[in-house]
C-alpha cells in the first residue's frame, strides 16, 4: 500500500482535517501506514494523542510529512507554503478548483505530480466529495450573512439592519438564491426556516419544482434577465450557488444589477471557488471576509465550511474514506470516478473542463 500523508491546513482560519482518527484506524487496520503533521486535527477537536492511538505516525514538521508520504490527502488546495514540499512522485488528493486558479494549475504541471480533485469525483450525476461541503456552505452562507446584514459596522461596513425572519408588524427579509443544487438547496432551507421570503432561480424545471415544495415562503423562477433584475431591487441577501463541475462558473449577475440592489444588502458567493457567478465578486478569506462594492456588502470566502471544522471534517472524512482506501491500494484504474477526477498528470492537464 502507498504511504498516506495528512498535512496541517495552511489557509487562513482553515480548521478542517481530511481524515478523522476513526478513518485513520480503519486504514491502519487494513495494513496502511499513515503519517500526520503535528496538530493537524486540533481545530477539529482531535489532538495528536487521538491520532497516535489510531495508529498514525506524528510528524513534527511538514518537511518530515511530505518526505515520508506518497499519497497526500488534504482539504484545501496547496498554497505557497505547501507547494515547496510537493514532488513529482506524490499523488495529491484534495479540493483544487483549478479552473479559477490557472497559476496553481501551471505550478502543479511544473511539479509533474498527479493531482486528483475532490470536486470532480463523479458517481453518476452525483458529486460525493463536494456535496457534504456544499451542504454546510449553504447553511453557513445564510448564517454568516444574517450577521453581516445587521446595522452595526461589520468589518468596516454596515448592513441594512434587517432581520431575515422579520418580527411582529414588520416585513420579512428577502433572500435570493442562484442555483438549486446542493449548496443552493441548503441555503434555501436555512433561509426559509429563519422565516425569510426566498426566491430561487435555476434553469432546471425539476429543481425548481423540488425546492418550491420545501416551504410556502419559497418562490421558484426561471433566471430570465428581466426576472433577476426585478427581484434584486428588493433583495436583502443574494446567495450565488451556481456550479458546473470542474469548470469556471458563469457570470449571471452584472455590476449594473448589483448597483440596483438596496444599499447595505449582502452578497455571499458560494461559487467563488470556481471563479464566482457575480461580476463584482472577488475571493476573500476569514481574516477580511467582506468588502463594499456598489454599496453592497460582498463576501467571497473560499472556505466557508472551514468556520465549522468539527462538523465539516466529520462529514468530509466519512465521504473520503472509500476513495482514499482505493488509492492507497493502488486501484485507481479500477475506479472510473477517480480516473475521471484526475486534473493534472505528469505535467499535462487531463480534465476536459480545464482544457
Amino acid at each position: 500500500m502507498l504511504k498516506l500523508g495528512i498535512p496541517k491546513e495552511t489557509k487562513v482560519m482553515e480548521g478542517r482535517v481530511s481524515l478523522l482518527p476513526s478513518a485513520v484506524a480503519e486504514i491502519v487496520d487494513k495494513g496502511g501506514e499513515v503519517f500526520i503533521e503535528s496538530n493537524a486535527g486540533l481545530l477539529s477537536g482531535y489532538d495528536n494523542l487521538s491520532y497516535g492511538d489510531a495508529g498514525a505516525i506524528i510528524c513534527a514538521s511538514p518537511e518530515a510529512l511530505y518526505e515520508e508520504a506518497e499519497l497526500i490527502v488534504k482539504v484545501k488546495e496547496p498554497i505557497t507554503t505547501d507547494l515547496q514540499y510537493l514532488r513529482r512522485e506524490h499523488q495529491l488528493f484534495c479540493y483544487l478548483h483549478l479552473a479559477a486558479n490557472p497559476c496553481l494549475l501551471e505550478q502543479l504541471q511544473n511539479i509533474g505530480l498527479r493531482a486528483i480533485a475532490f470536486e470532480t469525483v463523479e458517481e453518476g450525476k452525483q458529486l460525493p466529495l463536494l456535496s457534504p461541503m456544499s451542504e454546510i456552505a449553504g447553511r453557513v452562507a445564510v448564517q454568516s450573512a444574517s450577521y453581516w446584514l445587521q446595522g452595526h459596522t461589520v468589518y468596516g461596513t454596515a448592513g441594512r439592519g434587517v432581520l431575515l425572519g422579520g418580527a411582529t408588524a414588520t416585513e420579512r427579509g428577502h433572500v435570493t438564491v442562484l442555483g438549486a443544487g446542493t449548496a443552493g438547496t441548503f441555503a434555501i432551507m436555512e433561509a426559509a426556516a429563519l422565516g425569510a421570503n426566498v426566491t430561487v432561480f435555476d434553469i432546471n424545471p425539476q429543481a425548481l419544482k423540488r425546492v418550491r415544495a420545501i416551504a410556502a415562503n419559497i418562490t421558484a423562477l426561471h433566471p430570465s434577465r428581466q426576472a433577476l433584475t426585478k427581484t434584486l431591487t428588493n433583495t436583502d441577501l443574494l446567495i450565488g450557488a451556481v456550479l458546473i463541475p470542474g469548470a469556471v462558473a458563469p457570470t449571471l449577475i452584472t455590476r449594473e444589477m448589483v448597483h440596483a440592489m438596496p444599499k447595505g444588502s449582502v452578497i455571499v458567493d458560494i461559487s467563488i471557488d470556481q471563479g464566482g457567478c457575480i461580476e463584482t465578486m472577488r475571493a476573500t478569506d476569514y481574516s477580511a471576509p467582506t468588502y463594499l462594492d456598489e454599496g453592497v456588502i460582498h463576501a467571497g470566502v473560499t472556505n466557508l465550511p472551514g468556520s465549522v471544522p468539527r462538523t465539516a471534517s466529520a462529514a468530509l472524512s466519512t465521504a473520503l474514506l472509500p476513495y482514499v482506501t482505493t488509492l492507497l491500494k493502488g486501484r485507481l484504474e479500477q475506479c472510473p470516478a477517480l480516473v475521471k477526477a484526475i486534473n493534472v498528470d505528469e505535467g499535462a492537464t487531463v480534465h476536459p473542463a480545464l482544457m
